[in-house]
């Protein structure tokens, strides 16, 4: 058996497993339905247009200009009437003076209120809310999914190696085709979460009407986001399984896994809180730990050169390489020390002879 035979033996093991797994197939599940509530819930709180009865039709044009539902009558006391009845959300009466049951109506007082003509250089696509949400939503995103997946591939290796089943495994296939195949098969899982959530959030937001400026910036920002999540992903998928490597038992991960735990907490932490400085946020972009969530996040804001992304791409790509390297070796020097806790330093210095 090659090398590259055993890596897809283990491949197609890890994907048949992870997909006969109550825990994979409920977290996958919990994402879709917490995305879908997120896209649903707010379009069915919304009532629509506010609705006015309007006595003097003079103030009728400024209203209809606001996209206010409105309706005119001839008489006050029917108005108050509908606004009693529910039928109405607010009655606008010469002078002008509105009425309302509970709440003064915000958007039916602007509407008829002088303010001065402001323009805009520079206009965003869409509201404050959005601009705030989405970025953080895409390195939540990027930040969970590469901490549950990354965490699933170093319990697995401490599994192997505290049942001993390493040993044989090892004593039938090279060590790096059972980490190629371990990692490929999470990644590929990770992957396909990811697309099948970033489908449905575009098909949401299209049913749900969601601004056709934002679901524009959108598909962008989510296109990118894929192939960056990926490859930040594959970067850290060996590291995860080279701290597992060094864990002989599950008790040993916690201490094993911090470091890189901190790899992935501290660049999301980074982009949320400089997510406004833009040099920052330009620098994140660039930083092969940062650059899945803050690249998209710049394309989504309209903030990065059409050449960026493909630099950035580039290093991080490069970077990968160079992880890959690193895990691999630290992981097939610890892969066999089972009688306890192995160090960084001496994984390294080891040359294992089952690679």
């Amino acid at each position: 058996m090659t090398t590259l035979q055993a890596a897809r033996l283990v491949f197609g093991r890890e994907i048949r497993a992870k997909l006969r797994d109550k825990a994979f197939i409920f977290s996958t599940v919990s994402f879709l339905v917490i995305l879908i509530g997120s896209i649903a819930i707010p379009a069915m709180l919304d009532s629509g247009a506010t609705k006015v009865a309007v006595v003097d039709s003079t103030f009728a044009p400024p209203l209809r200009a606001a996209e206010l539902d409105v309706r005119e009558v001839t008489d006050a006391a029917v108005a108050e009437e509908q606004l009693r009845a529910g039928e109405v959300d607010a009655v606008v009466l010469p002078g002008p003076r509105v009425l309302a049951m509970e709440e003064a109506p915000d958007d039916v007082v602007g509407a008829l209120s002088t303010t001065p003509a402001v323009e805009l250089l520079n206009p965003p696509p869409f509201n404050e809310a959005i601009a705030v949400l989405v970025p953080l939503a895409l390195a939540m995103l990027c930040y969970i999914t590469s901490l549950l997946f990354g965490i699933q591939i170093a319990q697995s290796v401490v599994e192997e190696k505290q049942t001993r089943i390493v040993e044989i495994l090892v004593s039938s296939i090279p060590a790096r085709a059972l980490l190629a195949g371990k990692v490929a098969a999470m990644s590929v899982l990770a992957f396909a979460q990811i697309a099948l959530l970033t489908v449905i959030a575009m098909i949401g937001s299209t049913v749900a009407g969601l601004d056709s400026g934002v679901i524009a910036a959108l598909r962008p920002a989510l296109g990118w986001f894929l192939p960056f999540f990926i490859l930040g992903f594959v970067m850290l998928a060996t590291l995860w399984a080279a701290v597992g490597a060094l864990a002989a038992r599950q008790e040993d991960l916690g201490s094993t896994s911090g470091s890189v735990q901190m790899v992935v907490l501290i660049p999301f932490f980074a982009v949320i809180f400089l997510r406004d400085n833009a040099a920052a946020l330009t620098a994140l972009s660039y930083f092969p730990l940062s650059s899945p969530m803050a690249m998209p996040i710049r394309i989504f804001e309209n903030g990065a050169a059409a050449w960026e992304p493909f630099v950035s791409l580039a290093v991080l790509a490069l970077s990968a390489v160079g992880m890959l390297l690193i895990g691999a070796r630290i992981y097939q020097g610890s892969l066999l020390r089972t009688n306890g806790k192995t160090s960084f330093m001496t994984a390294w210095r080891t040359r294992t002879t089952v690679g």
